[in-house]
């Protein structure tokens, strides 16, 4: 019984880390797509330009929200070394989203503020979201543990998210199982 309630616990967790990192996301989605169309539309700034400066701004409001929420549970001791690789994969997700907008904008000369935004918002914040949850919960947001392990009882180092919502009983078990 043990044995299937633990991809349960894991399949429950890794959904409540999707709907944190989705909210998040949406109301980032929400002042990407503000700050985009007041650059391109308020200001008049050319489209790449004001993608660049929006995603910026977005990022901003992205680490936040997932440091001090989706991810507030995890190592804090690092966090000059977080906020390096959340940057980092940040700018990979910026050039992702961008460079859909320019290949639509100047490479198939869809010039349209509807074609802009879809190209942006759309299509390479899409691409560009599904590689930034890979890249946070495997590289940024993420907590060690030591176990013993090896013939030598040597120490290893692995990933660990505190187990969050399950008794005593259920992460002892969920524990036992990644050590098996």
């Amino acid at each position: 019984m043990g044995e299937r309630r633990v991809p349960r616990c894991r399949l429950l967790r890794l959904r409540r880390e999707l709907a944190k990192f989705g909210a998040v996301g949406a109301f980032g989605f929400l002042v990407n797509v503000a700050v985009f169309n007041l650059c391109i539309h308020g200001l008049g700034l050319a489209p790449v330009r004001s993608g660049v400066m929006a995603t910026a701004v977005a990022i901003g409001t992205n680490y936040l929200g997932n440091r001090y929420w989706t991810y507030r549970h995890t190592d804090k001791s690092r966090m000059h070394r977080e906020a390096g690789l959340f940057t980092l994969f940040s700018g990979i997700g910026l050039v992702i989203e961008n460079g859909a907008l320019a290949v639509s904008h100047y490479g198939l000369d869809l010039t349209s503020p509807l074609a802009d935004n879809i190209a942006r918002n759309v299509v390479g914040l899409g691409v560009a979201t599904v590689f930034r949850f890979w890249a946070y919960r495997t590289w940024v947001f993420r907590g060690e543990r030591r176990v013993s392990g090896g013939r030598e009882g040597r120490t290893a180092s692995i990933p660990r998210r505190r187990l969050v919502g399950l008794t005593a009983e259920e992460e002892r078990e969920d524990r036992r199982a990644l050590l098996k």
